[in-house]
């Protein structure tokens, strides 16, 4: 039971929660907001209501109100969410400091360095040239 209550209190699941009660609600704003552009829309098309919109007999209305959600929808997650995220974490990249090199990796570039050394003056053989 102790490992049941350990995996329900874990930081990752309550942040899903979280972020699916929010997606839950943030998709009703979404679809309030769309059935306000569908309105002015409607009003500029003089169409009374564009989801009952009609082509030729095909009920069209379904699909553009669905695709106008969608497209309204991703922009409003780049622009208030991914968009600041991207910000933030290249922030958060910029201040961390770097990281001092390992003693093999100052190893490796003294031997490149000599190497290029050795290749620039003639007559001096690399010795690991034969490996």
């Amino acid at each position: 039971m102790r490992g049941f209550k350990d995996f329900l209190m874990r930081g990752n699941l309550i942040e899903l929660a979280v972020a699916f009660i929010m997606g839950t609600v943030f998709a009703a704003v979404v679809t309030s907001f769309t059935a306000i552009i569908l309105d002015v829309l409607g009003l500029i098309v003089r169409v009374e209501s564009l989801s009952g919109l009609q082509v030729a007999g095909i009920n069209i209305g379904a699909f553009v109100t669905a695709l106008i959600t969608f497209l309204l929808t991703a922009a409003v997650l780049y622009f208030a969410i991914v968009l600041p995220y991207n910000r933030l974490t290249a922030l958060r990249k910029a201040e961390e400091p770097v990281a001092p090199p390992t003693s093999e990796e100052l190893l490796t570039e003294i031997r490149d360095l000599l190497r290029s050394q050795a290749a620039a003056r003639p007559g001096v053989v690399d010795p690991d040239a034969g490996r």
